[in-house]
């Protein structure tokens, strides 16, 4: 399935390889309840360079059951092992009534904001709210009806593809195709939280790019700024980070979170890797062109004669680059000098007889 999509844009800002990262900010569950650290995360974002920030929409209820089951307990080797899941959510969820006020304050900062929503009454919130753009969260991509949802909207879908397979990759895409939305961003993921640099596979982002022709970006949950530099060098248009104010302040996600210096050193580092991607020629740039006279090539290093031959010791390949190039040497060996030459003189056409 190759699918070249026009191009996407969330707000003014083009998702494309030709374009600039754009760098997400995840707030998740790092405001603890807090609006006004919800508020401070916004502006961390946009002091870190970030391009947009993302919540998560949903309540306890809509995600999950309050029950004591050990079905609903965690026990999968995560951060969050022995609490029920209704717990965690009940902790971890950004409340809807803050949802407008946030959005406004990020757009107050030049910042996109947008959402993963986790089931359909919150796809019909964010709507009321005009967002601009949905993200589907790697656990949810085999909701299909949920994606058909959001993909009706019109809108674009960023698919995370954590734990996906590709056939599972194929589905979700098909179902985004069906209602006829082709705005569709790829986010490789690794779905353990937090990741290590070893499980990420990165080459995966350069084969999903060639497979479906859609942008491709990055939701990674390692700690610190060398994934996503490498993500970008393969192909990678946006990368998706969690974001916390401090790793100190303890919640659900500040484990996997980075810091707003730390934001910023990876927003920094990555642009300046997409900067030397560059593209495929061999025209020189301007510092190139101004150092060619530093390359090697031929001088005569002993005072000559007119008619006297030309030796390996008598010319030598050397520094500066006035002469003839240091192909020509096998040639000019054993021919004679057309005039006198003095010690010091770059070799020229017109040096030889």
């Amino acid at each position: 399935m190759i699918i070249m999509s026009e191009k996407i844009y969330i707000g003014n800002k083009e998702i494309s390889v030709e374009s600039p990262v754009y760098f997400v900010a995840e707030l998740s569950a790092n405001h603890n309840q807090k609006l006004e650290d919800a508020l401070a995360l916004i502006k961390a974002a946009k002091e870190s360079g970030a391009d947009a920030v993302k919540v998560q929409t949903y309540t306890p209820d809509t995600i999950t059951l309050c029950c004591n089951s050990e079905l609903f307990k965690i026990q999968s080797g995560s951060i969050w092992d022995g609490q029920f899941l209704y717990d965690l959510y009940k902790e971890a969820q950004t409340p809807w009534e803050w949802h407008e006020e946030l959005m406004h304050y990020a757009q107050k900062n030049e910042l996109d904001f947008f959402s993963s929503p986790f089931d359909k009454t919150a796809v019909e919130f964010l709507e009321h709210l005009n967002v601009p753009a949905y993200k589907i969260a790697s656990f949810e991509l085999v909701d299909l009806p949920l994606i058909e949802r959001v993909a009706a909207t019109g809108k674009p879908v960023i698919l995370s593809t954590g734990m996906a397979t590709f056939e599972e990759i194929d589905e979700a895409i098909r179902t985004v195709l069906s209602t006829g939305n082709e705005k569709i961003v790829l986010l490789k993921c690794t779905s353990a939280y937090p990741a290590s640099a070893g499980d990420m596979n990165l080459r995966v982002i350069p084969y999903l790019i060639k497979k479906y022709g859609f942008p491709v970006g990055l939701s990674d949950h390692t700690l610190g700024y060398s994934i996503p530099v490498v993500a970008v060098a393969l192909g990678a248009c946006m990368v998706e980070k969690h974001l916390t104010l401090s790793r100190t302040i303890k919640g659900p996600d500040s484990a996997f979170s980075l810091e707003p210096h730390e934001f910023k050193k990876m927003v920094d580092f990555t642009r300046s890797a997409q900067k030397s991607l560059g593209e495929v020629t061999d025209e020189l740039s301007e510092s190139e062109k101004r150092n060619l006279i530093f390359r090697r090539s031929l001088f005569v290093v002993e005072d000559m004669k007119a008619g006297e031959v030309f030796t390996e010791k008598n010319v030598r390949s050397i520094r500066p680059g006035h002469g003839l190039a240091p192909k020509y040497l096998p040639s000019i060996i054993g021919k004679r000098a057309s005039r006198n030459i003095k010690k010091g003189s770059p070799l020229n056409f017109f040096d030889i007889a």
